[in-house]
């Protein structure tokens, strides 16, 4: 006999590991790791955009003055604000009437079900953190750092703001043929490194982790091995606790956010822009300089990783179908203190 209460039991399951799931979402990037840590992570709770509010100037009225010299009290003008779509990602947990009759009894069908919540977590925390990485090309995604930190920073729409006409909005870019001469490599990653990274400090301004593909982080690697100087200090246990591994640059921790990437005809929907990865992640060849004081990711308070009401029940099929939904996107509130090197 069927389980009467399957619905319930979907339900309950679901709810049950959506609070464990938006912790390992964070737990699975080295970047949502660094923005926890920072309380870069932040729900907002409606609207018809993401505001993200921005500090681009300085106060015009500042000046020097001797005795009775009249002061300027103008208005400054020293805010404005990107606006960012609110972007969705679905996934869906299903069983069938026949699993349902072959899984008689509430443990069996429970069983049954934590394998796929399983299996669905980890395709959700892989899709989500490739589109950390992606540059919004895919249709309804969020834009990642290939749009937010771009490597030609100089065109584009972020945030509603033309990064042609504001020079403020454009984020640091340094090619290692065009800028440094030669293909990045282990004899001079360190210098292309220090080149980018002295552009990017404002006082005690500075970024805080550097994100690497196989290849770049290969190149620092092998440089810092010359002189034994490997291993984190031990000043990154947002990283350290999720099981990342991170070596040191100035005061930055450097992190591999590439490895193994999966396969191409993995299911899950890919950036295709060319300077991409072709299976997601960091793209080839590429490292990111991140001041994490101005990256932010902004789920949705109703919408972060939970069950959505109602149940889906097939009028054709005899099946149920439990979606688990997600919305929200990245945003920025500083690019020029951002930085990416490119081969």
């Amino acid at each position: 006999m069927a389980f009467p209460n399957l619905s319930e039991i979907v339900t309950t399951t679901l709810r049950s590991r959506t609070g464990v799931l938006q912790d390992n979402v964070s737990r699975n990037n080295a970047l949502l790791a660094r923005l926890n840590r920072k309380g870069r992570i932040k729900t907002f709770s409606g609207g018809r955009t993401i505001v993200q509010e921005l500090d681009y100037a300085n106060n015009s009225t500042f000046s020097w003055y001797s005795g009775y010299q009249t002061l300027n009290i103008n208005p400054s003008q020293v805010f404005t604000a990107a606006e960012f779509p609110i972007r969705q990602a679905a996934l869906a947990i299903s069983i069938s009437g026949l699993e349902e009759l072959q899984n008689s009894g509430e443990e069996a069908i429970i069983d049954l079900l934590e394998s796929r919540v399983e299996n669905g977590e980890r395709t959700f925390m892989n899709g989500l953190s490739n589109g950390v990485y992606g540059d919004g090309t895919v249709a309804s995604s969020i834009g990642g750092l290939q749009l937010l930190i771009a490597a030609s920073p100089t065109s584009g729409v972020v945030g509603g703001i033309d990064r042609s006409q504001w020079g403020f909005w454009q984020n640091l870019s340094y090619s290692a043929l065009t800028n440094g001469g030669a293909a990045a490599g282990p004899a001079n990653i360190i210098g292309y490194m220090d080149s980018l990274w002295v552009q990017l400090i404002r006082g005690r301004d500075y970024p805080d982790l550097i994100v690497a593909d196989n290849n770049m982080y290969r190149y620092y690697l092998q440089a810092m091995q010359s002189i034994q100087r490997i291993s984190s200090d031990g000043s990154a246990p947002d990283l350290a606790e999720a099981g990342y591994m991170s070596l040191k640059y100035m005061q930055a921790d450097v992190v591999l956010d590439g490895g193994y990437q999966g396969q191409s005809s993995d299911p899950l929907p890919y950036e295709t822009a060319s300077s991409a990865s072709a299976v997601g992640g960091t793209p080839t060849n590429y490292m990111y300089f991140i001041n994490s004081n101005y990256l932010h990711w902004r789920p949705h308070a109703a919408r972060n990783m939970v069950p959505l009401d109602p149940d889906r029940f097939s009028v054709n099929q005899d099946a149920m179908v439990r979606l688990l939904g997600w919305a929200g996107n990245m945003t920025v509130s500083n690019c020029f203190l951002q930085g990416v090197i490119k081969t």
